[in-house]
C-alpha cells in the first residue's frame, strides 16, 4: 500500500507540473561516447531525475538544439546470472548522426576539446535563451530559475565520453544503425 501511494503521490505531481512528465529513468548508467559533437545552441543546468522507485538523481543536462554526431557509441554492460557480463552495444555508421532538440542527463562528462562561440557562464536557469531547455523541466520543482547555467550560440566537443542516465532527442537520425549483444565488457572506447 505505501508503494501505491508513493506512485499517485508521483503521478499527481506531475499532473501538477511539480515533477518532469517525460519518463522514469532506471537509473542505471550507460556510457555515451562520440568522437565530435557539433551544436547549434547548447545549454548546460542542473536537474535531479526520478528513477521508478521514486530515487533522486541529480544530473548535469546538457541540451543541444541542433547537433551534429560522428563516431557514435553507447553501451550498456551488465552482469547476467550464468551467461555472466554482456554488453548491449549501439553504434553509428560512417556518416554522422542528427538529432534535434538532444538532451543528455549525465553524472559526468568528459572532452578533450571543447571550442564555444557565444557563451555565457553563470547565466540564471530561468534566463537561458541561447540554448535550450527540456519541456517540463522549467516547471519541475527541481529546476531552479536562480541556479547557475551555461549557455553558447554553439559548440564543437571532440573526444566526447559521458556517463548518462538518459537521454531524449525530439528527433534523432542514425545512419548505418548497429545495435548488438556482445559477450564481456565491450563498453565504448
Amino acid at each position: 500500500m505505501p508503494g501505491v501511494a508513493a506512485c499517485a503521490a508521483v503521478c499527481i505531481a506531475m499532473a501538477q507540473g511539480v515533477l518532469a512528465a517525460s519518463f522514469f529513468i532506471s537509473g542505471r548508467p550507460f556510457q555515451v561516447t562520440a568522437d565530435t559533437l557539433t551544436a547549434r545552441g547548447f545549454s548546460l543546468y542542473g536537474m535531479v531525475d526520478v528513477t521508478r522507485k521514486h530515487d533522486l538523481v541529480p544530473v548535469v543536462v546538457s541540451g543541444f538544439r541542433r547537433a551534429t554526431v560522428r563516431g557514435l557509441c553507447q553501451s550498456y554492460v551488465v552482469d547476467i546470472p550464468v551467461l555472466g557480463t554482456q554488453t548491449l552495444r549501439l553504434t553509428g555508421g560512417e556518416r554522422p548522426a542528427e538529432a534535434s532538440d538532444l538532451f543528455i542527463d549525465a553524472t559526468s562528462e568528459m572532452a578533450s576539446g571543447a571550442n564555444f562561440t557565444g557563451l555565457d557562464i553563470g547565466v540564471a536557469q530561468g534566463a537561458l535563451t541561447k540554448g535550450t531547455v527540456r519541456p517540463g523541466d522549467r516547471d519541475s520543482r527541481f529546476f531552479d530559475p536562480d541556479g547557475v547555467s551555461q549557455q553558447a550560440v554553439s559548440t564543437t566537443l571532440t573526444d566526447v565520453r559521458v556517463n548518462a542516465v538518459a537521454v531524449s532527442a525530439g528527433t534523432f537520425s542514425i545512419p548505418g544503425l548497429r545495435v548488438r549483444l556482445e559477450h564481456g565488457n565491450r563498453a565504448c572506447p
